[in-house]
């Protein structure tokens, strides 16, 4: 089963700050608005600059999202692994939804089979 990680979302204490800021530094642009924050692109990756929503949340990685061929066959995988379901389920073949999910350790992540903006599922090798 091929698996990619494309998605890594961050709490930062300002999004549109940290947005200029993954601009000005690493040449990112603006793929789109999340609920609440901004995600950013190197036209490969989707990094999600998401504003603080709880006080226990603190600031720095939130999560990460794995990009799989089949939803089902990866969430079967992940478990038998050790890992447990938390939330979300796409509606139909077609929805854009995530659904969470967190290892033995405690760290949650996504699977999707539909992406992020931003984000492409296959990346072409570099020919030398």
């Amino acid at each position: 089963m091929a698996t990619r990680l494309r998605h890594i979302a961050i709490i930062v204490p300002d999004p549109e700050t940290a947005a200029k800021f993954f601009e000005d530094a690493f040449g990112m642009t603006r793929a789109g608005t999340a609920r609440r924050g901004i995600y950013m692109t190197d036209g490969t990756m989707n990094v999600a600059l998401l504003g603080k929503e709880a006080p226990e949340e603190e600031i720095g990685l939130y999560h990460f999202g794995m990009w799989v061929d089949d939803l089902d066959a990866a969430e079967k995988q992940v478990i038998k692994a050790g890992g447990k379901y938390l939330a979300g389920r796409p509606t139909s073949p077609n929805s854009y939804y995530e659904a969470k999910y967190q290892d033995p350790l405690g760290i949650v992540f996504d699977l999707t089979h539909s992406g992020w903006k931003g984000a492409v599922k296959e990346v072409e090798p570099v020919k030398s």
